[in-house]
């Protein structure tokens, strides 16, 4: 960063004068002149978004199941990183859902329904641009335009996302407020409310994926560069983000690049060890497209290219567990029996290689047993969607143990981890994780697999690495 918020501050008259002590003023020359000189901002205003007819309908679902209440759903603020840093802003899953805002969505706006009899009226409240002739112009690093680049208008943005506008400082809370994350039943219900996903939302996944897969194949043509890079890990965090970031808004959640033991500690975002021949690398990554939706795939890959015997007997058999999940999931079923067609091999196998001191039917017992979860401490699926761990303040009775619906969209991710340490598994096991993760949209017919495309089984795992060492 060239510049900062203490490089120059307006004089007294027209700026904040907290920390003057470390700030330049103004000169006179540029505080008459600073307001003067700019060509007149287009009038034109933007056509309604793809998304504003589908955020406009789920409005209507909240509006009807809350006759009466005034509901306030803040996108939430800047969140400071350190001292006058902040984090890059992403407003709230259910802000954006609800409004079709995704990454140009404005710090601090707030989208509120007003009970008007039997519905509501919706107005989006946000910080509109400055003058010109004020400071907040030149002077305000937060919120300036000479800082930050264009802020929208309020009328662009009610004809960008069809919804009434008015500027922020006309919100007042009021008691009695319905407020997202701190009433359970609108955080519950506008939670439950992306389980099904519309036809809109479907595209941006099957986007997200896409994206995510070329990512995967910058993986792995960058292999030979990411072995010889001492911390390899980042290189691999690296080489996705730069794809994440060139045809999205940016990852969906921390990269997991995990070579080695680390593919066994399930959430390894640390990225900083090297990534080694004879080794596997286990990539846990997802791009977040602009409307932020994101997709969440995992792929464990041989670095030097080939599996080795053992390798491939864990792969293969965490792949089993993923096509057991996959033809469990059918319309109709409840949520966890994914999990459970996958526990059934996991537990067969283990206790197959003699990990198990019990049998694999007693360790599927569901209040003794689960010997076999010592390898696989995770779920077999979550929701997924705008989040990447979608619908979370879902009920129990609709997630877990609701039923499977055309339109959900759902991972399928199961995996054996040997700690490096584990003295219950022979020596030649020690030290190897193998995840394989998914994304599943149900439909009328069935599961369809949205990131088939990215290779799957072992040898086409070892296909799609020969093939990119053999390009020139």
């Amino acid at each position: 960063m060239s510049t900062s918020e203490s490089d120059t501050i307006a004089d007294t008259e027209q700026a904040p004068q907290e920390n003057t002590n470390r700030r330049q003023p103004f000169p006179r020359g540029f505080l008459d002149t600073i307001s003067t000189g700019w060509a007149e901002r287009p009038d034109q205003l933007p056509p309604p978004r793809e998304q504003a007819p589908y955020a406009a309908a789920r409005r209507d679902v909240v509006s009807a199941a809350f006759t009466g209440k005034r509901l306030v759903l803040p996108a939430g603020s800047l969140k400071q990183r350190s001292n006058d840093t902040d984090y890059p802003f992403r407003a709230h899953s259910a802000f954006s859902h609800l409004t079709g805002w995704g990454a140009d969505a404005v710090p601090d706006s707030v989208l509120v329904f007003e009970p008007n009899g039997d519905a509501h009226d919706v107005t989006l409240y946000l910080r509109e641009r400055a003058d010109r002739t004020t400071p907040e112009f030149y002077a305000d690093a937060t919120v300036g335009e000479f800082w930050i680049g264009p802020r929208p208008a309020l009328e662009g943005v009610a004809s960008d996302l069809g919804i009434a506008t008015a500027h922020l400082d006309a919100f007042e809370s009021r008691e009695g407020d319905v407020v997202l994350d701190e009433d359970d039943a609108l955080t519950g219900f506008v939670s439950e409310l992306r389980l099904v996903k519309d036809e809109y939302e479907i595209e941006q996944m099957r986007l997200a994926v896409e994206v995510t897969g070329r990512g995967f194949d910058d993986i792995v043509a960058d292999l030979p560069r990411i072995v010889a890079t001492p911390r390899g890990e980042r290189a691999v965090e690296g080489v996705f983000h730069l794809r994440a970031r060139t045809d999205g808004n940016g990852e969906g959640y921390d990269t997991i690049a995990a070579s080695g033991p680390h593919a066994c500690y399930l959430h390894w975002t640390r990225n900083d060890g090297a990534v080694v021949p004879g080794d596997l690398i286990l990539v846990d990554a997802g791009v977040e497209v602009d409307s932020l939706y994101t997709a969440d795939i995992t792929r464990t890959l041989p670095v030097s290219g080939t599996f080795t015997d053992i390798q491939r007997r864990i792969y293969e058999t965490v792949r089993e567990a993923a096509d057991a999940a996959f033809a469990a999931a059918v319309p109709g079923v409840k949520f966890r029996a994914v999990h459970e067609a996958a526990m059934q091999v996991i537990a067969a196998r283990v206790a197959e290689w003699g990990l198990l001191p019990v049998t694999a039917e007693e360790a599927l017992d569901a209040d003794a047993g689960g010997q076999h979860r010592r390898y696989m401490v995770h779920g077999t699926s979550h929701h997924l969607g705008i989040d990447v761990h979608d619908c979370a303040q879902a009920r129990r009775e609709m997630y877990y143990d609701g039923l499977l619906e055309p339109g959900m969209v759902f991972t399928i991710e199961p995996g054996l981890y040997f700690q490096i340490d584990d003295l219950t598994v022979p020596e030649e096991y020690r030290g190897i994780g193998v995840r394989i993760e998914d994304d599943i949209l149900m439909t009328v017919d069935g599961p369809v697999n949205l990131s088939a495309d990215i290779p799957r089984t072992a040898d086409e795992v070892e296909a799609w690495i020969a093939r990119a060492n053999a390009a020139p």
